[in-house]
């Protein structure tokens, strides 16, 4: 199965000074843009990031400390004419500052760039060890490696998993514990971390027709993870929250819906407060082009999620973050590639101010 470049929703990441950073892919690289001041509103760039042989795929992460790390794949000829396949990654420590080099992790499969040339486009986290990162590896099942708490990387390991699609998901909880979203041929497959930075074991298959490219994950509180992902039937959008304890055989997926214009791709997820109460709000690309928004009571999921469309027509995947202010900021990519951010609002409910082209 070849890599495909599906549309991420972590592209916008809140810094160690409070800034927000939008990123996003580009020829032999990406894109950044840096707000001026924490909460905004003005922004510099697009500054442009050369990285010769980049995929236009890119997994981001952040630390508790607000050190984003940046995973990709590299794809780079040689001069007897072969291709080398290797996962690499880069690491910013201040917003608006140079990157660390780029560095390689290699793949799973050493010098056999046959197999290598066949893995998956890389899904990151921050445990509370340090940047973990998985891929779908040439067999169909998952491949993972980790940066233990000193900096060093561990040996890549066979997770094990089968019929995996490429696009993996991840997150992880309040208190560090990773989890990990693999969508498959029939089911969702996920694995967990039972203690914050222990091993991730397999958990109970989610019988389920997954749609590629389509999943997302989200810390829920309370030790609890939401998985979600859209049914390739219809595209509709299903959540599925569960906790470490909870029964192996509650495995019922709930629809997020009404809506009159389907989602695409992946949702953008996040936590705030609205009116005192503890919400999920999310944030999707209907098929009609348009980004759309909702919101429901954490781990109520069974209320629904009634969708609002805004802004203009957008492409790839819709992003949110909270800004120094812990104001919703949500923002998505014009059909001629210019960043358009909307803010929340200082007013009842969830309201999103005009949109503003950066």
């Amino acid at each position: 199965m070849a890599r495909t470049a599906t549309p991420t929703t972590g592209w916008l990441l809140r810094g160690q000074d409070g800034r927000l950073t939008a990123y996003a892919p580009a020829a032999n690289g990406l894109l950044r843009w840096t707000e001026t001041a924490p909460g905004g509103p003005g922004w510099t760039g697009p500054e442009r990031i050369t990285v010769p042989g980049l995929e236009p795929h890119l997994s981001l992460c952040r630390t508790p400390q607000g050190y984003v790390y940046l995973f990709g794949v590299r794809t780079r000829e040689t001069d007897d004419g072969r291709t080398e396949t290797d996962v690499v990654y880069a690491t910013q420590f201040q917003p608006g500052r140079a990157l660390t080099p780029w560095r390689s992790i290699g793949t799973p499969y050493g010098q056999d760039q046959e197999r290598a040339a066949r893995i998956g486009a890389p899904a990151a986290v921050v445990d509370r060890n340090g940047p973990q990162v998985f891929l779908r590896n040439a067999g169909g099942g998952v491949c993972g490696r980790r940066q233990d708490a000193k900096g060093v990387w561990g040996a890549w390991t066979d997770m094990k998993g089968s019929n995996v699609l490429d696009s993996l998901a991840t997150t992880v909880t309040e208190d560090g514990r990773a989890e990990l979203l693999a969508p498959c041929d029939g089911s969702v497959q996920s694995w967990r971390q039972e203690e914050p930075g222990g091993p991730l074991k397999r958990v109970r298959n989610i019988p389920a027709t997954p749609l590629a490219g389509s999943a997302a994950c989200l810390d829920a509180g309370e030790g609890r993870i939401s998985h979600f992902w859209r049914d390739a039937a219809d595209s509709a959008l299903r959540v599925h929250t569960r906790a470490v304890g909870d029964p192996e055989d509650d495995v019922t997926p709930v629809p997020l819906g009404p809506s009159d214009d389907e989602g695409t791709g992946p949702v953008a997820a996040l936590r705030t407060t609205i009116d005192g109460h503890d919400c999920t709000v999310l944030a999707q690309r209907t098929a009609s082009g348009l980004p759309a928004v909702a919101a429901y009571p954490t781990g109520d999921e069974k209320a629904g999620a009634f969708w609002s469309k805004t802004g203009e027509a957008c492409v790839g995947a819709p992003a949110m973050a909270l800004d120094a202010l812990g104001r919703v900021v949500l923002a998505a990519f014009a059909p001629d590639g210019g960043l358009c951010v909307s803010r929340q609002k200082d007013e009842a409910g969830l309201a999103l101010g005009r949109w503003v082209r950066v």
